[in-house]
Parts: C-alpha cells; structure tokens; sequence
C-alpha cells in the first residue's frame, strides 16, 4: 500500500475522471475513506495497520483517503470516488441519506463498550470548571475551539445540548469562534490559545497515550449523554460478493486465524475491540438529536410568520414521531 496521503478537496475530487473501483467483475480495489478527527498524518499511522491486514486478506489493493474534513468523505462516497468509510454518526448520517451509504458494522471501544461521550475541555488551571461556570461567563470574554460541522461530538451533540438547549448562540456569546478537529482542538487547549474547547472520550484517551503529561493539562468540564461508537460504512451498490468478503473481514478481524494478536495490537492502535455487526438503526439516536435542533432553531426564528412556523414544525415532528417508532421498534427486538 502506497504511504502516500491522498489529500482531495471536495471541489478537485469532482474534476477526477476515473472510477476508484471496477464492478463489471470482482472488486479491483478498495478506497478507504477516513474522517478527518487529528492530522493525516497520524490518522494513517493508526489505521495503515488495518488497512494493510483488509489488503492482504481481500487480495485487492486497499488505498486510504484522507480528505481535510468530514464532508470530503461524504462527497467521496456520493461521487464513488469511496467504496468504505470511517464516519461518526452525524456524517454518517449524511452518507446514507445524500451518499448511498449502509452501515454494516460498529466500533467498539478497547474495554469493549459500544458508547463513548462528547466533551468541553479547558486547560486545567482554568477558572471554569464546569458547563455552568461556562454559562455564567460574561459573553465576548472566552474562545471557544468548535468542531467540525459533520462531527457529532466535536459539534452536534454540543450544538444541541450546550448551546440549542440553553438558548445560546456560540456565534455572539463567545469572543472568536474557530473550528478544528478533535486534535487540533486539543493542543490548543494544552497551549491556551482557547478558553473552553470541543472534543471526546476516545480521542482524549489516546492523546493520553501518546502524550501523558500534556493530557494532565486538560480538565473536562462536560460531559454529554452516552453516544452509539462510531459506523462504519460501505457503498451500497458494492457488488454482495464484495460485501460479503468486506463484511467478513470486519467482524473476524482481532477475533479469529492466525494472526490475532497482530491484528488486535492494529486495533489497540485504534484504541478499538474487534468491530460488531450494525445497521443503519444505530444511527436513529443521532437523528433524533439532528431533529431536536432542527426544532428548536425553527421554533425560535423570529423571520418565520405564524404558518410557515407550523408548517416546518409540523414536518419536524413527523419525523421525530417516525424516528421514536422505528427506535421502539428495534428495542423488541
């Protein structure tokens, strides 16, 4: 596998020509997208290890795509250019609404828990200790690191229970508003260059790893409610024989053959358990967060006339009662 990094914004990916993958017959290769949670280039020494197992196993070359944000993997996949990505559950969302995606598996984190949590950290000398000592700060005083749009604890889950649910817009409250990844947002906390930043359980675990005495520096000062771990998804009109084989390698990989401590110390590089079969039902949690906010925005819009305010909250909740159906109903199973 080339240790290239494949670096395409979404507009230079539409100018590409040729097709990522060959379906008149078997697979010819494999695009394996990657959402942008750190740099590339650590993104790719954690995961070149997997890949290079799904190459080896698949007998098909496997070639990762590193775009700089979350929406490059989305257009990836619409545009085929992405036969199987890494999203976290917003922009996976986006993916099997917009991009033709399925979700066909879920993380796990190392202890083997299938949840993990969105965060506000500050620097641990912070006067702010918690989301309340954070509300109560005179507004234009702090800045705040964001996440990425399509990131569901970088930016939806705070968006919605932080910011919507407290009436406040991060925009006018705070004094600069910047976004970056969970890892660019990290080490701006460690250098104080923000005040209050967003970010996650996982990645905060393994910026522990790699860097012990500068996590010591981080305090979290919220925590959200528990989040499904992240899907994994492939194209949807992938042949089934190639799907079968992807499918296989995933839920296998770290569990049986050969090679299992190898492929658990790639997963451990992870900081992942072997993968579980998924659905796009892990997803509906997610939508319903999606939903709320949605609602919550229109019902405060004072642009909206009386008729257009009920109009598009009447659609809103529609949606939320078929979300809440769907979700009970998958429960009894």
């Amino acid at each position: 596998m080339s240790k290239t990094l494949v670096r395409f914004t979404a507009g230079l990916l539409l100018l590409l020509g040729t097709t990522a993958s060959s379906f008149a017959g078997e697979l010819k290769e494999i695009n394996f997208g990657i959402i942008n949670t750190d740099n590339a280039q650590t993104l790719m020494a954690r995961w070149e290890p997997l890949m290079q197992d799904m190459e080896k196993s698949l007998g098909v070359p496997v070639k990762g795509f590193f775009p700089p944000d979350y929406s490059g993997v989305i257009v990836a996949m619409q545009y085929k250019k992405v036969d199987v990505a890494w999203f976290g559950n917003d922009s996976g969302i986006d993916a099997v609404d917009r991009a033709g995606g399925e979700v066909f598996a879920q993380q796990r984190n190392v202890n083997g828990d299938t949840a993990y949590w969105s965060v506000l950290i500050a620097p641990q000398d912070s006067p702010l200790n918690s989301l309340d000592d954070m509300l109560k700060s005179s507004p234009g005083t702090l800045t705040f690191g964001n996440g990425d749009p399509e990131s569901t604890s970088g930016y939806l889950m705070p968006g919605y229970y932080v910011f919507i649910q407290n009436h406040i817009d991060p925009k006018t409250f705070f004094k600069r508003v910047v976004l970056n990844n969970h890892g660019t947002n990290v080490v701006a906390i460690v250098n104080k260059q923000v005040d209050v930043a967003t970010n996650n359980t996982i990645n905060l675990s393994q910026f522990e790893i790699s860097h012990p005495e500068q996590r010591k520096q981080i305090k979290i000062i919220w925590k959200s409610p528990a989040i499904p771990l992240d899907p994994m998804i492939w194209r949807k009109d992938l042949p089934e024989e190639a799907k079968t084989k992807i499918r296989t390698f995933f839920l296998n990989y770290g569990r049986t053959g050969p090679n299992v401590k190898a492929e658990l110390a790639a997963l451990a590089n992870l900081h992942l358990a072997p993968f579980v079969a998924s659905s796009n039902d892990q997803l509906n949690s997610t939508r319903l967060v999606r939903l709320y906010g949605e609602r919550s925005k229109v019902s405060d819009d004072e642009h909206l006339n009386a008729d257009e305010k009920a109009a598009k909250l009447k659609e809103i909740d529609a949606k939320i009662v078929a979300v809440k159906k769907r979700m009970a109903e998958v429960a009894k199973r």
